[in-house]
């Protein structure tokens, strides 16, 4: 919910107010994200939907829009401890992508982070991290920081997501 309200308005509703604002939008059938599973045990969360979902997004200079394009936004990820460093945000990732493209989106966007020192805590990846992203296939397509790009990945009906062309 941090992209999806402002700064105050999330501090507000921290913890249980947060959940249930995500369980109305999940009941309202609204665009919310996708679980990864291992056997019947969720091991993975990623935050997916259309970019206007996420107003804060709209107001982040360094992660202001690129065009527009109408685009899907890959916002943030949680996977259990136990799981980490296994591939999970990749597939995660990978199924967004097609998540979104049957939803009819043709562009995902996201903002992971590209840390300066090889480990980052868990805690400040919340929102991907760059490799994940390049390794499920993403260009980068824009860095407004030294930290923080964007990328891309295009999705055409009927195939297999690709990345996208750097513009």
């Amino acid at each position: 919910m941090a992209w999806r309200l402002a700064p105050s308005e999330f501090g507000q509703r921290k913890g249980d107010g947060n959940r249930r604002a995500l369980r109305v939008l999940v009941t309202k059938g609204q665009p919310t994200g996708i679980l990864a599973y291992e056997g019947t045990d969720p091991i993975g969360w990623c935050a997916v939907a259309p970019r206007e979902a996420t107003p804060r997004l709209e107001r982040s200079k360094v992660l202001a829009r690129l065009d527009a394009l109408p685009v899907w936004s890959v916002t943030c990820f949680f996977v259990a401890r136990g799981h980490r460093k296994q591939g999970v945000t990749v597939a995660l990732l990978r199924a967004a992508a097609v998540n979104a493209r049957k939803a009819g989106a043709r562009i995902l966007e996201g903002y992971p982070v590209e840390p300066r020192q090889s480990e980052l805590p868990a805690a400040f990846a919340w929102t991907g991290l760059a490799s994940a992203f390049r390794e499920a296939g993403f260009v980068e397509v824009a860095r407004r920081s030294a930290t923080r790009p964007i990328f891309r990945l295009t999705l055409r009906k009927g195939a297999s997501p690709r990345a996208a062309r750097r513009s």
